[in-house]
């Protein structure tokens, strides 16, 4: 996906919606000041606030296609979330103040004039908003912006309460004169339910909630595929705007190389980004053994202490002489041990079965450590 070209355009429907936003408040406004409407106000209060959500969106769109930083390692994409719960927070205190107001208007009705104005900006505030609605919901489906997909619900939350607001109008011309009050207070009502969906889905993503979890078992099933992969756990995921971030502990066999397991991660992440369309940093963890439930070996001494145990043991028994190299494996709570000695050591008096012996018997009195192989070359 273009990052560029998606920031252009979550600008331009933007922009869009905002004009509109700030023409239809303007005439909704006035029109409910001289039709003596308190729920066209109200509505045209609420496409002022569109004004501000727009300017939020616009930064947001802006700024979350930065590239990351060093303030910002992970990038900027939860610019989008916080922008979207900023939008859920201006939608509920304003849902909340256009709800008092109705139940004022609602103790001393008065009766409204120029009905054929009033009607016509209610009636051009529905198609205007719902026409926004689907305008911007197509391109937060095309580019994955929950962002706009908010923004959107935003325009179609106008185009409800406008609906709200002709009929009570309409009712209210036809003599119920508290109708006008009681779609004042149906409208903040939407606008606060809009709002609380908006702000729960942004909440659950700055709070690292996990993916549907469908997908979470997609992705465990893709992994579990991969040649040299025994087992998979500890799979983690979490949204960061319009992308996903995953970790995930794979056992592989505890004797293969550590190039070979760099591989099998490479593997990994590579399969995994092909499972999930938007996944973009995978962190692998390789491991020898199941780790889920347990660590047997954190209480293990590590390998320059575990080095120099043995070292002093071979050095004081006097069978450290020919040894090249030393490999160790923890493992089951142990540390096991692989000797590599040369092949002049063969042609020597000792034998493979005599060397093995004096090794073994050193490693084993050694508490922390365990099996012990030898080879030559």
């Amino acid at each position: 996906m273009n990052i560029e070209n998606r920031t252009k355009i979550s600008q331009k429907v933007t922009l869009v919606g905002a004009v509109v936003d700030l023409l239809l408040a303007v005439f909704k406004v006035i029109a409910g000041v001289i039709g003596h409407s308190g729920a066209l106000i109200a509505d045209g209060i609420h496409s002022f606030s569109d004004l501000l959500s727009d300017g939020v969106v616009f930064y947001a769109a802006k700024h979350s296609a930065d590239e990351a930083d060093e303030d910002h390692p992970y990038g900027h994409e939860r610019f989008e979330t916080v922008a979207t719960l900023g939008l859920a927070i201006i939608l509920a205190i304003i849902g909340t103040g256009i709800i008092v107001n109705g139940f004022e208007r609602l103790s001393n009705p008065s009766e409204l004039l120029h009905s054929a104005w009033i009607l016509s900006v209610a009636a051009l505030s529905i198609f205007s908003k719902e026409a926004l609605y689907w305008y911007t919901l197509k391109v937060a489906k095309t580019y994955k912006s929950d962002m706009l997909k908010a923004n959107a619900w935003h325009h179609r939350s106008d185009a409800l309460s406008s609906i709200v607001v002709f009929v009570g109008i309409l009712g209210s011309l036809n003599g119920y004169l508290y109708l006008d009050s009681v779609a004042a207070i149906v409208v903040g009502l939407m606008i606060i339910y809009i709002a609380w969906e908006l702000g729960t889905g942004a909440t659950k993503e700055l709070v690292d909630t996990s993916i549907d979890a469908q997908q979470v078992e997609q992705l465990r099933n893709a992994i579990g595929m991969i040649s040299g992969v025994n087992n998979v756990h500890s799979l983690r995921t979490r949204k960061i705007g319009h992308r996903i971030s995953a970790d995930v502990h794979v056992q592989v066999d505890p004797f293969l190389s550590v190039s070979e397991g760099h591989i099998i991660s490479v593997s990994v992440e590579r399969v995994a980004k092909e499972c999930l369309e938007n996944l973009h940093d995978v962190t692998v963890h390789i491991d020898p053994e199941d780790d889920e439930n347990a660590a047997p070996c954190k209480d293990l001494p590590e390998r320059a202490q575990a080095l120099g145990i043995l070292n002093k043991a071979l050095f004081n028994n006097k069978c450290d002489g020919e040894i090249k190299r030393i490999q160790l494996h923890y493992l089951d709570g142990q540390i096991h041990v692989d000797f590599f000695l040369p092949l002049s050591c063969l042609s020597s008096d000792k034998s493979y079965d005599e060397i093995l012996t004096k090794l073994t018997e050193v490693v084993r009195a050694l508490p922390e450590f365990g099996n012990i192989k030898v080879y030559y070359g």
